[in-house]
């Protein structure tokens, strides 16, 4: 579709399930481009009957899982659909799966499975992680939209090291590519995509909420230390543990909250145990977020030592707490925190790095810890507000 002047745009964002309420980028970025005079439709392969009331419209996938029987009726529906309702859309999707050399067979499934993505008409499809994308590269082309794909950082890390070549087809594509950090932008490149393809856009958060008239002051009694992070071996929780048991050898006393729920608990709850840290440590689970706001109120040094990120909100949330927030040099979060300016970088999977540059904090004098909190706070304000988000992701658009 091409615009015309006084033509409203119509985005197709494709997700694999609606965003929870915790889930505030996806939700702020489709509240941001509906107050822009944007018109928002959100495609996902999974809902709930809690989803019906989700603030745009939403058009799901036929779930072809439930059962052999199941799976044959809805291929079959959607085999339908494909020639009778969109006969033009469906032949143009499988003739350019087959220009790309897929199978018979493979041009067949596509179309069976994409259905619902040919349903509607769209300026742009953009699908909000990379692997979305994956046997869905000629679809936007098919319906005579624009394609924009965004990298978060496990998909354009890792996701290639678990599917080799699962970009194949995406990077020969015409494509508008956005990423959280000028690194990844670097990384991206290195696939051969131009520059003029991939667009900056920084994750932000809605900076009413994260400020606090409390004046951080570190303890000089308990040092409160706390991360707000998925239980996930990327955040690299074992390494900060093995950082906190270092201090604990050295006489810190120090208390690590660590809020989120994920699959390496237990194996993180026993780690805790062998280090000698079970009394030091405590698993929050999953809080909502005005509770989040309330233990990071509560607390001094906010870590995020990750093997790998994208950039993080929650890095965001603490600085803009006035907390003094040490993280690792993984992907963006170096451009996240300005090391001695906002907070701390330090190399990643170096417990003992990380130890000394907590203690090397701790012994800092009020004068120099006010200066990094007033410096953070300013910055994530200035330049990570939903308004400078959406207005950039309103240029992406209309470029």
């Amino acid at each position: 579709m091409h615009q015309n002047k006084g033509h409203k745009l119509t985005i197709g964002l494709v997700l694999s399930t609606v965003p929870k309420y915790s889930e505030t980028f996806f939700r702020n970025k489709i509240k941001g481009l509906q107050a822009n005079g944007f018109e928002v439709i959100l495609f996902v392969d999974y809902a709930t009957a809690h989803d019906d009331d989700f603030l745009c419209d939403c058009v799901v996938a036929p779930n072809f899982g439930k059962s052999k029987l199941t799976s044959i009726s809805y291929s079959i529906a959607s085999l339908f659909k494909s020639l009778f309702k969109h006969p033009k859309r469906s032949y143009k999707l499988f003739k350019l799966d087959k220009q790309d050399g897929l199978s018979f067979n493979k041009c067949f499934r596509n179309l069976i499975v994409n259905e619902f993505l040919l349903t509607r008409d769209l300026d742009w499809l953009h699908f909000g992680f990379g692997m979305l994308s994956v046997n869905r590269e000629n679809i936007a082309k098919a319906i005579g939209a624009k394609m924009a794909v965004s990298f978060r950082g496990f998909d354009l890390y890792l996701s290639p090291l678990k599917h080799q070549a699962c970009y194949k087809y995406l990077f020969q594509k015409a494509v508008k590519y956005h990423v959280l950090s000028n690194e990844m932008k670097t990384d991206l490149t290195a696939y051969h995509i131009s520059e003029k393809q991939i667009e900056v856009i920084p994750p932000a958060i809605d900076v009413n909420v994260f400020q606090t008239d409390k004046k951080q002051s570190i303890n000089d009694n308990v040092i409160q230390l706390v991360t707000v992070a998925r239980l996930h071996w990327k955040k690299g929780l074992e390494y900060t543990l093995e950082a906190l048991q270092l201090l604990k050898e050295k006489g810190v006393k120090f208390h690590y909250t660590i809020i989120g729920d994920g699959s390496e608990y237990e194996r993180l709850i026993f780690a805790a145990y062998q280090l000698g840290l079970k009394d030091h440590v405590t698993f929050k689970g999953k809080l909502p977020q005005i509770e989040v706001k309330h233990c990071l109120e509560q607390s001094d040094i906010y870590l995020q030592y990750s093997i790998q990120e994208g950039f993080c909100n929650a890095v965001l949330e603490a600085q803009a707490m006035g907390l003094m927030t040490i993280v690792s040099n993984a992907e963006g979060l170096s451009e996240n925190v300005l090391d001695g300016q906002t907070g701390w970088v330090v190399p990643k999977r170096q417990p003992r790095v990380l130890a000394e540059k907590i203690e090397a904090v701790i012994q800092m004098n009020q004068n120099e810890k006010q200066a990094i909190r007033t410096f953070a706070i300013s910055r994530v304000r200035e330049e990570f507000n939903l308004k400078k988000q959406n207005t950039a992701f309103v240029k992406f658009y209309e470029d």
